[in-house]
């Protein structure tokens, strides 16, 4: 299958994605934020340099596109059918340096968590998955 537009405008596209402040990202933010949760964003001296990083409770939360991070059996993370082989490269160095990225803010005593980005469009839901993956160790916080 043959790309529809110009590789120019295929790649004004791709140039206007952003890494931060994204839809999904400031979904969650609203969300924890609204079950009391205070943070940090993007703490570029951890590995990684998580999304949200919450300090009284030493986790670094990560806001991940279903896409760009291969969500397994999402229906959003499925390959481009032009230029596979690009993309299949892409997306597992995405992946490898996700799944590298846990073990060093482990070794430095975080605790990580992941909200995908299909896990975003629903905010009482999202507030719920935040309360079920960040309250676990959190006493302080009522929600």
């Amino acid at each position: 299958m043959v790309d529809q537009i110009s590789a120019e405008r295929r790649s004004a596209v791709m140039g206007k994605i952003k890494a931060t402040n994204t839809g999904p990202e400031i979904r969650v933010r609203k969300a924890a934020h609204a079950v009391g949760l205070r943070f940090r964003l993007q703490r570029s001296d951890l590995p990684g340099k998580p999304d949200l990083v919450f300090p009284k409770l030493k986790t670094a939360l990560f806001v991940h596109g279903c896409f760009w991070h291969q969500h397994q059996g999402c229906r959003r993370a499925s390959v481009p059918k032009t230029r596979t082989e690009y993309w299949n490269e892409k997306l597992a160095r995405n992946v490898a340096r996700d799944a590298a990225t846990i073990p060093a803010l482990q070794a430095r005593g975080w605790r990580t968590v992941t909200i995908w980005e299909c896990e975003t469009a629903d905010q009482n839901a999202l507030q719920s998955i935040i309360r079920g993956r960040l309250f676990l160790q959190c006493t302080e916080v009522s929600g």
